[in-house]
């Protein structure tokens, strides 16, 4: 395993659910339709991106959230919301990003984070 993996691989295991983490550390063995999407995903975003100086994990969280708002991609907001917490992100940033969303990204897809985070982001 090279230093990128390992040090992607910590990175993985402080921000995702320990189940997430396990299938991610697998992502070269999946098989079936698409199967290198989870290799792709290790070694373009995580070893190539989040193991870069320059930035930590926190600020990483901040600015792939307001991507993936921009975006509208749900399915990875879900991801990264309950991510974002454990890399020291608060509740109160969270909610702060989503507003600072709202104007460059538009209203819709804020309110269509915000409506993630409610989902996912435990209870206070």
């Amino acid at each position: 395993m090279t230093d990128k993996r390992e040090r992607a691989m910590e990175i993985i295991k402080q921000m995702l659910d320990p189940e997430v983490a396990a299938l991610m550390g697998k992502a070269e063995g999946d098989a079936g339709f698409a199967s290198e999407i989870g290799s792709l995903a290790m070694e373009n975003v995580f070893e190539n991106l989040w193991t870069r100086p320059g930035l930590g994990v926190r600020d990483r969280s901040l600015v792939t959230l307001g991507i993936l708002i921009a975006l509208r991609a749900e399915g990875e907001l879900r991801f990264h919301f309950p991510a974002a917490l454990r890399n020291g992100v608060t509740r109160d940033e969270l909610a702060e990003v989503i507003y600072h969303a709202s104007g460059y990204a538009g209203f819709p897809a804020a309110a269509t984070a915000r409506t993630v985070a409610v989902e996912v982001l435990p209870k206070e």
